[in-house]
């Protein structure tokens, strides 16, 4: 925090608040808070009493809660398509396998987007990133792996680009071109990572953040996933990992070795890979959407991350198979029932260690002076009511970079 004297400059404040400054360890509650802002920059966040004065625009919060503003750090939000049927097929007692060889799953959502112009994939991805925003999200990320292939693939990126043009929030794109096989090469997986690592990450890198992939039976392999890595790591890119939602391959530890920013799902994640993760800081990011939506049953080792100190992130995981959902405040619910989490955890987990899930811990993710303005303000007593409701947005204003 920035303590008062003359040479704090400022040009709004937000007075009469109850700070959730995600500082330190825990929430940083400050009952008597004050957030200083000059040009989009945080100057002071701390009690009244050792407030700066002068903002030529004061606004008084009225005893409201004030929390940083929320980041959604894993989603597949830019796509085509729905799969809304196949999950009514589903109910009707057919399996994932049945309807993959009929032509769903995620290839039925490649042949839609692979069909869109990125202005459509723009147009549909709108009302989804608009209900992120009306719960307080500044930040989130956005991936490819519905055009697998490099044109398509590009026409993601592009999209999820284009969508921090349309609205006032912060979009880091990532390319994971490694999502799946496409049917054009369905029998050798490892002739299309030679096509990710050789054309598509160089002709990627200036569109993407980072680099993920699919490490699973279904997907990739370890082998295959540290190809993607090298391809990423050459071209100066952050990775992350899709690992342990449905097998023990121990993509996590992969990740950790590689210094990957997070590795996300984490299901079948054994003691060591929450270990090794821990060590190398990667963030362990929880998607309880998609843990619902498909009704799995292996919980992920929340109490080996808190024994080992991995952060602990969750995100919406927003995509049309396995986790339709847009509304981040319900995901803060589900991991404290599905979870365990408690409500210092779950909040951290969408602020604080979401920031460092995107390598973004020096720009958002907490109220401290040099931080984006990035605020949610909240019609709630306390940080316990925005975990505790379902279906219910108790967001009063969302601030982003000051505005």
């Amino acid at each position: 925090m920035t303590h008062s004297d003359e040479t704090v400059q400022m040009d709004q404040c937000w007075t009469n608040a109850r700070l959730a400054t995600m500082t330190g360890d825990g929430l940083g509650l400050i009952d008597d808070g004050v957030v200083a802002a000059k040009d989009g920059r945080i100057v002071y966040a701390g009690p009244a009493a050792g407030a700066p004065s002068g903002a030529s625009r004061t606004t008084d919060c009225e005893g409201r809660l004030i929390t940083p503003g929320l980041i959604d750090c894993h989603t597949h939000l830019v796509h085509a398509g729905s799969r809304a049927n196949e999950w009514a097929m589903r109910l009707d007692g057919a399996s994932y396998e049945e309807i993959a060889r009929g032509g769903g799953g995620i290839v039925s959502t490649m042949r839609a987007t692979r069909a869109a112009s990125e202005a459509e994939l723009v147009e549909t991805a709108l009302p989804r990133l608009d209900a992120l925003i009306a719960e307080g999200v500044t930040t989130i990320e956005i991936k490819s792996g519905y055009g697998l292939d490099t044109a398509n693939e590009l026409k993601m990126l592009r999209a999820a680009r284009a969508l921090a043009a349309e609205r006032r929030i912060r979009v880091e794109p990532t390319f994971l071109g490694a999502h799946a096989l496409p049917p054009e090469y369905q029998g050798d997986s490892d002739a299309y990572i030679d096509l990710v690592v050789g054309e598509m990450i160089p002709t990627a890198a200036p569109l993407a953040s980072a680099v993920d992939a699919f490490c699973e039976g279904i997907g990739f392999s370890p082998v295959q996933c540290e190809r993607v890595f090298a391809a990423a790591e050459a071209h100066g890119l952050a990775v992350k990992l899709h690992a342990e939602q449905l097998s023990a391959l121990h993509g996590s530890a992969l990740a950790a070795r590689h210094g990957a920013l997070s590795a996300d799902h984490l299901e079948h994640a054994t003691d060591d890979d929450v270990r090794a993760m821990a060590a190398a800081g990667t963030v362990a990011v929880l998607l309880p959407g998609a843990y619902y939506f498909m009704r799995e049953t292996k919980l992920p080792p929340v109490e080996a991350m808190r024994r080992h100190g991995a952060r602990i992130a969750i995100a919406t995981d927003c995509n049309p198979g396995t986790s339709p959902t847009t509304s981040l405040l319900l995901m803060l619910n589900m991991s404290a029932t599905l979870f365990g989490l408690t409500v210092a955890e779950a909040l951290r987990a969408v602020t604080v260690n979401a920031a460092a899930a995107l390598g973004l811990s020096a720009e958002v993710g907490t109220l401290e002076a040099g931080k984006a303005c990035d605020l949610a303000i909240w019609n709630a007593e306390g940080p316990a009511e925005l975990v505790y409701r379902i279906g219910f947005n108790p967001l009063h204003q969302r601030i982003k970079d000051g505005q």
